[in-house]
């Protein structure tokens, strides 16, 4: 029964270590992590992410599959 007990706390001990490390790792990259703004001229962030890239996007092109895909879907 006492050995038992014994488990249970080293148990416990060892998790309270391993959390306390887990913590300690989060907060330091926090820490270390470079702040940006995520809003275009939003010091504060708007929730709206920006992206940093130089490639125009291209969300459509048009082509012969989907003009096919188009008609059939009609």
């Amino acid at each position: 029964m006492e050995d038992e007990v014994n488990q249970r706390r080293n148990f416990i001990k060892r998790a309270g270590i391993a959390a306390t490390v887990l913590a300690g790792s989060v907060v330091a990259t926090a820490a270390t992590s470079e702040n940006s703004p995520r809003g275009a001229g939003d010091h504060t962030g708007s929730g709206v992410v920006t992206g940093k890239a130089e490639k125009k996007e291209i969300l459509y092109k048009k082509t012969a599959a989907w003009s096919e895909f188009y008609r059939a879907a009609k």
